[in-house]
């Protein structure tokens, strides 16, 4: 049982960690490599919230408001211009998270901090006791995938997001202002990752490089499951379950490993991910 609720609460923070560079490359097809350092200042505003001794709580809105101000600031002085040079995009994203790793190490130093868990405790599931936090984020990962599912399907918005994902001079044509479905999207996507980083921290620790690690499997999984959060959650589940068995039975390195090996191994069977038929 045990066992199972890892598998779950695995799979479930891997989706809250990769639906904000979910949100941004399936409107844009920009990957956004600053998605670890957001994964990072989500972290450090979870550890802000514990020193200042209020209400672990706050630290999710906190890094959401973080999230989308630095958002804003990006999208319109780094990547607006770059829109049409993808492969530009990539690199002044990575260049951005460099420094603002910098700018992190500036102001908290370069320790390892940890940060309060806003859920103590353990609950018992059938007899066996099991982090409650952890076990909170697996129905905040499933609403989270039906709220981004409704936004991007059942709403004017989701519907301007997908004219623009299938043709952006049409989408204009007809009237869509694509540069605000891009800014709104990009905002969101970032608040997205910082908020995703205070909800992890307080499972381990905050330092600058903390969200590398995640950047590289929330990568791996977007480009395996294409441009449905649906899609998105059952690579997840799969991939996560994977990697959470091989760490258990073999080696807890090769289980860091499992998601960039399954995930090179099935692009190279299909090129286009899973939500391509």
């Amino acid at each position: 049982m045990a066992l199972l609720l890892d598998l779950l609460t695995t799979a479930s923070m891997l989706f809250i960690v990769t639906a904000g560079l979910m949100m941004i490359f399936g409107v844009m097809k920009i990957v956004n490599f600053a998605h670890g350092a957001l994964l990072t200042l989500g972290g450090y505003a979870s550890y802000v919230v514990t020193r200042l001794h209020v209400d672990p709580w706050l630290g999710w809105p906190l890094a959401m408001i973080v999230g989308v101000a630095v958002g804003m600031l990006v999208e319109r002085l780094i990547v607006r211009p770059l829109y049409k040079r993808p492969l530009d995009a990539i690199l002044a994203t990575w260049g951005l998270s460099i420094v603002i790793g910098q700018l992190i190490v500036m102001a908290f130093g370069r320790e390892v901090q940890f940060a309060d868990a806003p859920l103590a405790g353990t609950w018992s599931v059938l007899g066996v006791e099991y982090s409650a936090y952890r076990l909170v984020l697996v129905p905040v990962a499933l609403l989270l995938c039906l709220l981004l599912t409704a936004l991007l399907t059942g709403t004017r918005f989701g519907v301007n997001t997908r004219a623009v994902i299938m043709n952006e001079d049409l989408a204009s044509s007809l009237g869509i202002h694509s540069g605000r479905v891009r800014f709104i999207t990009f905002c969101l996507g970032a608040g997205l990752g910082t908020l995703a980083g205070a909800m992890i921290t307080p499972l381990s620790s905050v330092d600058p490089n903390m969200g590398l690690p995640w950047l590289i499997s929330a990568f791996m999984l977007v480009m395996v499951s294409g441009h449905s959060m649906a899609s998105l959650l059952v690579t997840c589940v799969v991939f996560g379950s994977a990697q959470v068995l091989v760490s258990t039975y073999a080696n807890p390195v090769l289980g860091g490993l499992t998601i960039a090996v399954l995930a090179a191994v099935t692009l190279r069977i299909r090129p286009k991910g899973f939500s391509h038929g």
